[in-house]
């Protein structure tokens, strides 16, 4: 269940997040020691230097070596009152080598000289042991250098210092305009990652990177208690890679959907999006039971960034593709046959999906990824055509390259770094055109908001995804509220019913702040950007009524 955070949202609920320890990490501290600095660049630099040349005395012909500091806030509400405050941080350093053309990995908290001296030489004879059992050598993609540089999230305000009485009074407040509205139940929280990275190689790196992360949610509920029936409406926020700014609900970067409420670009009022919930809430307990067939639908990003992960960002990892990876949610029907062929459709013509961790105020965002590898932007999908995948150091000598393209993580100092979903992000439409436009264009249609439950096969391609708000659209306008809708396709019939694109003025994040991978399992933030998309003539059902 800790795969997706919108099964968190929509599943488990917030009530149960309060305990269930996924947005906690390390160990308990107050909220001052959250502001105390670390230790400074220049320590760093001689530890890192330690493990460097003790791996080097022992036989490594690689070693990077990644000192890490990660804190983490949550504040949560019920209703009234205050569900739980958690503040943590933990401190260590993982080390990674090459040895007799085998990789090694040693971690440890004890960040002394002489803890990290131990720990490297462990990584070593690490690498010696597993070279009885590897058949080829690792190759890596060359990397140069990068020197002594910095990176920091470009934060206005650090949540860390918001004083936490600042926090549980916005929640209140939502939670309370939510009541006034309507609402029997509401849950809320806000969670704030701070991730002090430091990296080190042999390839002449040392860089350090300060990295924010903030995500403010709730959950509504409306109850009929006449008909005994209720429903729920979740936060239309995102996860940003952001500071409190997001927090400040700034009127430019609000955008009117054509249901007529507020969705959220790179600011957020979660007291406004409270007060719309609990509306809808209310109206959706009434809503019209949709009936079964083929629509049009019209996906705001919110909704489809979930889509997208799920079709495009999981399928399009190497690891799934060769294999690698399947004990966490399968391998990928993208396989290197359909890459080398060419002209492999994966979707229409207009559809374009690029990756790429540079993007401003995305959860992916950072200078630098855990190899030392220089982030950038690069093409998937083009013109519906599957051009390139996600690949690493160790792997894109598979796919005919010599540069690593930048997306390896490790979710902490004592995880190994692997090939990680970048933010992966569909491209706006070139023409001048708005939701609002894209609906008038519609006859038999259904507009889509929010995530909902999903499944989808092992090798990510049949599926089916619900929302959290639908409503009907009848020759060009919305007439009302649905419930119970769901679609199904697989992912190539999908994205080949893609027949437009909003421009670039409605372009927006959907983002998660738990995708898990790996084995044994690792949790990294990514971000998805979308305009507004219409896909035509695709499967509905009836998910039936669940009151």
């Amino acid at each position: 269940m800790k795969r997706r955070d919108f099964i968190q949202r929509s599943g488990m609920g917030l009530g149960a997040l309060a305990t269930s320890g996924l947005f906690m990490m390390g160990n308990p501290v107050s909220a001052e020691q959250l502001l105390e600095p670390g230790i400074d660049t220049a320590a760093k630099k001689l530890l890192a230097d330690t493990a460097l040349n003790a791996a080097k005395a022992k036989g490594a012909t690689y070693t990077d070596v990644r000192i890490g500091r990660y804190l983490s806030q949550s504040v949560f509400t019920r209703e009234k009152n205050v569900q739980g405050i958690s503040n943590a941080e933990t401190f260590g350093v993982g080390i990674r080598v090459i040895a007799n053309g085998t990789w090694g990995f040693s971690a440890t908290s004890d960040v002394t000289p002489d803890g990290i001296k131990a720990c490297a030489e462990t990584a070593v004879a690490i690498a010696k042991a597993n070279s009885k059992l590897q058949t080829e050598p690792v190759v890596l993609a060359p990397e140069k250098g990068h020197g002594e540089v910095t990176w920091n999230t470009p934060i206005v305000k650090n949540p860390m210092e918001i004083p936490v009485k600042e926090k549980i009074d916005l929640l209140l407040k939502a939670n309370n305009a939510a009541m006034d509205n309507g609402a029997a139940f509401v849950n809320s929280a806000i969670f704030m990652i701070n991730e002090q990275k430091y990296f080190a190689s042999t390839d002449g790196s040392y860089i350090d990177q300060d990295i924010h992360r903030l995500y403010p949610t709730f959950s509504v509920t409306a109850v009929n208690k006449a008909a005994g029936g209720f429903r729920s409406r979740q936060a239309l926020s995102t996860p940003m890679g952001m500071g409190y700014e997001y927090m400040d609900g700034l009127a430019k970067d609000k955008i009117m959907n054509p249901a007529g409420f507020v969705s959220y670009n790179n600011s957020y009022d979660i007291v406004e999006d409270a007060i719309s919930a609990a509306k809808q809430a209310k109206e959706k307990i009434n809503a019209k039971s949709v009936t079964p067939g083929k629509y049009d639908l019209v996906l705001d990003p919110d909704h489809l960034g979930l889509t997208i992960h799920e079709s495009v960002g999981h399928p399009l990892e190497l690891d799934r593709v060769l294999g690698y990876e399947a004990n966490y949610a399968g391998t990928s029907f993208a396989t290197l046959d359909k890459w080398k062929s060419g002209d492999f459709k994966y979707g229409s013509d207009i559809v374009n999906i690029f990756a790429d961790k540079t993007q401003d105020y995305s959860l992916g965002n950072t200078g630098y990824d855990d190899e030392g590898v220089k982030c950038k932007e690069w093409d998937l999908i083009k013109d519906g055509v599957l051009v390139n995948y996600q690949a690493i150091r160790d792997q894109v000598a598979i796919l005919g390259g010599t540069e690593s393209n930048g997306c390896a993580f490790a979710d902490s100092w004592g995880s190994v770094q692997f090939q990680r979903m970048p933010n992966v992000s569909l491209r706006p439409g070139t023409e001048k055109y708005s939701p609002a436009d894209m609906v008038k264009d519609v006859e038999k249609g259904i507009y889509i908001l929010g995530r909902g439950s999903f499944s989808i096969d092992q090798q990510r391609y049949n599926f089916q995804f619900g929302g959290t708000v639908f409503y009907e659209i009848k020759d060009g306008e919305i007439v009302g509220m649905l419930e119970d809708v769901a679609y199904q396709s697989n992912t190539q019939e999908f994205w080949n019913s893609c027949t437009k694109i909003c421009d670039k003025d409605d372009y927006r994040f959907m983002g998660t702040f738990n995708d898990g991978k790996g084995q044994p399992s690792q949790s990294s933030a990514v971000s998805h950007g979308s305009s507004t998309t219409r896909f035509d003539g695709v499967n509905v059902i009836n998910t039936g009524r669940n009151i």
